[in-house]
């Protein structure tokens, strides 16, 4: 049950920094600019960031000029009303629906959702920001990530009642071995005695960043979506993170951050150096953890996709060359999906293991180590 707590409370506070973070949207075909002949020429760039973005509708395919896109609800909060209407509304030639526009303008957080003034296409910036409580396509990957996570463990968790005593059997033995290493080789190690408490935490967070790393990996409808490459995904994960480590942070703890013992007073007075450093490294810890696994993600796929693009750069400036040069890249990108593989568990393995460091840092009793100092 508090596994299941921990998982809403992801689901929940993700979805709403989601809904909250700048998202892209594609050029509105009208908008779209053509060249002489009526044919837009590739850009590696716009096409690797409309991957890795969150965007408003989820894009399957592209035939010709053809886009075939699942759109996404628009649920704003505006004014005491609640407004919801399909993101379609704002593609096939019309630029604003409603009052409310996608803003384009950088500089005015593109991908947000605007007022426009009525009559004209031009944003409105006296107006108030609606709360935007959208379902983007990084929502939908966070909700996808959250039901498999369901629909593996509750099984799971009936084949251990009803198999107790017996060796585990289908699902519950595959997992098992990953279970027994979170808790033998980063839990236990890393909190000491007191590990079981975090133990529904730490398996909530190892297996949400491995499935969602694969389910972004795989390149078709429902996978795709760059949930852990989402930096407000990351930055929620970090904060669970760093409010478990402040709220359960004991007296040493504490002690070791604002007085640390053994450092020589003239680094403590007048200005007290050391203690804003160890103080600063309390908010740096969790801050790392979410750059980290962001950028690492995020880069994985930047690569895939720049193979992938090189056959349509070299297609461009002769179609021999874009077909001579697809075995290389078909090979290269084969390569860096199998090595994301391996790091979708690295980057779940190493998240969970920080956390669970910074929690034994939090809860260690450092009395004995005092005691054992002064004996010497």
């Amino acid at each position: 049950m508090r596994t299941f707590l921990l998982s809403i409370s992801f689901l929940l506070t993700s979805l709403w920094a989601v809904s909250n973070a700048p998202s892209h949207e594609e050029p509105q075909p009208a908008q779209q600019e053509t060249t002489t002949s009526h044919e837009e020429k590739f850009n590696a760039g716009h096409m690797i960031i409309d991957h890795i973005v969150d965007s408003h509708d989820w894009h399957i395919a592209t035939f010709g000029h053809t886009h075939i896109t699942i759109p996404l609800p628009i649920i704003l909060f505006d004014e005491g009303k609640l407004i919801v209407f399909s993101s379609a509304k704002f593609h096939h030639g019309e630029d604003s629906y409603k009052g409310y526009k996608i803003e384009s303008d950088r500089k005015a957080g593109k991908g947000k959702i605007v007022k426009v003034i009525p009559g004209t296409m031009e944003t409105d910036k006296t107006a108030a920001r609606p709360l935007d409580f959208s379902i983007t396509k990084t929502v939908v990957g966070i909700i996808i990530s959250f039901i498999v996570l369901l629909l593996v463990f509750f099984p799971v968790a009936r084949a251990y009642k009803r198999n107790a005593g017996h060796a585990p059997k289908g699902m519950q033995s595959l997992l098992e071995p990953v279970i027994l290493f979170i808790r033998d080789d980063i839990a236990e190690p890393s909190i000491g005695k007191h590990y079981k408490r975090f133990m529904p935490f730490l398996l909530t967070l190892f297996f949400f960043i491995f499935f969602s790393n694969l389910i972004g990996l795989f390149p078709f409808f429902p996978g795709g979506a760059n949930v852990t490459g989402n930096i407000a995904v990351t930055l929620v994960l970090a904060a669970f993170t760093f409010i478990i480590t402040t709220f359960i942070g004991n007296r040493s703890y504490w002690l070791h951050i604002f007085n640390p013992p053994g450092v020589p007073w003239w680094l403590k007075f007048p200005l007290p150096l050391l203690p804003l450093i160890e103080l600063a490294g309390v908010f740096i810890k969790p801050f790392v953890l979410m750059v980290r696994l962001f950028a690492n993600i995020t880069a994985g796929h930047i690569i895939v996709l720049g193979f992938v693009s090189l056959i349509f750069i070299f297609a461009n400036m002769n179609p021999a060359l874009g077909y001579g040069v697809s075995p290389v890249s078909v090979l290269f990108s084969v390569f860096i999906s199998l090595l994301e593989l391996l790091v979708a568990f690295i980057q779940a393995y190493v998240f969970t293991m920080l956390s669970a460091l910074y929690f034994g840092m939090a809860t260690e009793d450092h009395g004995h180590e005092h005691a054992h100092e002064a004996s010497h």
